[in-house]
């Protein structure tokens, strides 16, 4: 075989060999892509509902306020709860990749849960406020909501998992970095996450008797 022929052949080989490596690394980049868009996916999911529950508010403060002598502290942490949400700064369009960034997102969303849930329970106290069907609404959408929030928190988790076990695996360990794409944080559970604030409505009891 001469020498031409040999370094065709070996040209081809090359060219081959190129061909199958750029195929190699255009399917873990394409998979790492699909996985990352996942994450993006579910934490779009997440902002809708956390977005939905800001949504209830102002109607439901509204309704609240118009009860005699409602605790205005009450209102006023709801209030503040859920304008320092709008402080938190978080990358446009993409889940979070820094964990404390994310961890300050979800103080802020505890913060406004847990004066959700007081403020539910105070109104306990107010039979007619109870009584009124504009609050019965909102006390059923937002029960409705928490277990949206819940559902979307749990699989933005199982996305995450996919998409970190994916860049970790071999051997897009090895490219996983080149592509820019990198590990991302989890909503940590926290104690009574996995249920929505309890709320206690009787609606058929009586209002206690007033002494004359």
């Amino acid at each position: 075989m001469s020498i031409g022929k040999i370094l065709l052949v070996i040209g081809g080989l090359i060219t081959t060999g190129l061909i199958i490596a750029a195929l190699w690394t255009a399917g873990i980049y394409n998979r790492l892509v699909t996985l990352q868009q996942g994450t993006d996916a579910a934490w779009a999911q997440v902002q809708n509902v956390y977005q939905r529950r800001a949504d209830l508010i102002p109607n439901l403060v509204n309704t609240v306020a118009g009860a005699a002598n409602f605790e205005k502290s009450t209102l006023t942490e709801i209030v503040e709860a859920r304008a320092s949400i709008g402080r938190v700064t978080l990358p446009a369009g993409n889940a979070p990749t820094d964990p404390q960034q994310l961890g300050t997102f979800e103080r802020a969303q505890a913060r406004l849960g847990s004066a959700l849930s007081r403020l539910l329970v105070v109104a306990e106290k107010y039979p007619d406020l109870k009584a009124t069907a504009a609050f019965r609404d909102l006390q059923v959408q937002l029960e409705g909501t928490e277990n949206r929030i819940t559902v979307e928190r749990g699989r933005f988790n199982e996305a995450v998992q996919a998409y970190n076990t994916a860049i970790k695996q071999f051997p897009a360990i090895l490219l996983a970095g080149l592509f820019g794409q990198q590990a991302r944080p989890y909503f940590n559970a926290t104690a009574g996450a996995e249920r929505p604030p309890e709320v206690k409505f009787d609606f058929g009891a009586k209002a206690p008797a007033t002494r004359p």
